[in-house]
């Protein structure tokens, strides 16, 4: 993430929050956030949020995870928000919606939805 120049904001029990700002590496042909940089963030930022609701020293990992492009990612940064939609003991269903901000409007860019598991310490 910090190749991206991404920084994790804020994690509560079933919430994250992740901005990166958009760098002209990250651009693709067209001048917008390309969708990987979209997908990163906001794949991490729905494990941290599923993350928060494991059990205390496990770890997260992603099994499955769908992406919606709603709308070209311009402007200077992009936020994800995740969130824990159903909890469970080996599954953990989670979504995360990407905004792009320009001139201080943010515009949602992109919608995750997947699947999260916990890898449990020993």
């Amino acid at each position: 993430m910090a190749t991206l120049g991404a920084k994790l904001i804020a994690v509560l029990p079933g919430h994250a929050l992740i901005e990166a700002p958009i760098l002209p590496g990250s651009l693709q042909q067209h001048g917008y956030a390309h969708a990987g940089l979209t997908f990163a963030i906001g794949d991490s930022a729905a494990g941290y949020a599923a993350l928060g609701v494991m059990p205390e020293g496990s770890e997260v990992l992603t099994t499955e995870m769908k992406i919606n492009l709603l709308a070209p990612a311009r402007g200077e940064r992009l936020i994800a928000r995740g969130r824990v939609i159903k909890p469970g003991r080996r599954l953990v269903i989670v979504q995360a919606d990407v905004h792009a901000v320009e001139d201080g409007q943010e515009t949602h860019v992109a919608l995750l939805t997947g699947t999260m598991i916990p890898l449990l310490p020993g």
